[in-house]
């Protein structure tokens, strides 16, 4: 029961503030979730052993997010991405540089640090442009395929899973289960799309369905390598019954770019 009305409540609430927040408030709510999942990163980078600084690694992934968002209409977006992540690095390296002792992963530290910026701040920033470009039925179009994806996958391989599709990451996933997900993913969109899409023909839609898929999918499974190498079941108990702000997006994280990419060469 606990489940189910946190999930009704998640969805009323994305529903809500997709469909009719303003676009200052959208932003907002971005960066908090942004700031949530940065804090579960870091715990799970610090549960595996790795030192990954909170504060600078949340900073560095929000300005990231900020900058995508604020350029991602116009030309410079390149040169002020470049500017952000440059100076980001820098400062991550510098701080990993000083922090460093004897005995400490600094490969893996550093790599943990840095990968915020470019596994949150960036996809996030993504679905806030997704929004300000196509607006809230673009953005919702994508998060709608990798729900209805993710519910066919669970069914499909319930009734026909045999093939284990990543046994060391995520045992009760299946190929079977990923095949009924592209099906109905990418028919989602196909369909759906004709009135949110409708200036991309039926067949490029079926493409970035399945497109967004496979995204989604990779997206799911290296959140659950991220929790399996750090030994938990879920990236936090934040939502009850549900984990984390990581575990509930963890697959648009993936999608979100690419979708971001098609929809700009269409």
């Amino acid at each position: 029961m606990t489940r189910v009305l946190s999930g009704a409540v998640l969805l009323v609430l994305a529903i809500g503030v997709v469909w009719y927040a303003s676009a200052a408030m959208f932003f907002i709510v971005a960066e908090v979730l942004l700031a949530l999942a940065c804090r579960e990163y870091v715990g799970l980078a610090r549960a595996s052993r790795l030192n990954a600084p909170a504060v600078l690694s949340t900073v560095a992934a929000g300005v990231a997010c900020a900058t995508f968002t604020q350029f991602a209409a116009s030309w410079p977006l390149l040169l002020s991405l470049d500017i952000v992540l440059a100076v980001s690095f820098l400062t991550l390296a510098g701080y990993q540089m000083f922090a460093w002792r004897p005995g400490i992963d600094a490969v893996g530290s550093a790599a943990a640090a840095m990968l915020p910026i470019l596994y949150l701040g960036i996809p996030i920033g993504t679905m806030v442009a997704i929004r300000e470009v196509r607006g809230p039925q673009g953005l919702f179009l994508m998060m709608l395929t990798v729900f209805v994806s993710d519910s066919a996958q669970y069914y499909s391989g319930r009734a026909f899973g045999r093939h284990h599709l990543a046994p060391a990451i995520s045992p009760k996933k299946t190929i079977e289960g990923a095949v009924g997900g592209f099906i109905f993913g990418a028919v989602a969109l196909g369909v759906i799309g004709m009135w949110w899409l409708p200036e991309v023909p039926m067949m490029g839609r079926l493409l970035i369905g399945v497109a967004i898929v496979i995204a989604g999918i990779v997206g799911d499974l290296f959140e659950s390598m991220l929790k399996r190498s750090a030994g938990v079941k879920d990236s936090s108990t934040l939502i009850p019954g549900h984990g984390g702000i990581l575990d509930r997006i963890d697959a648009l994280l993936f999608a979100a770019p690419l979708y971001y990419i098609m929809l700009k060469n269409v």
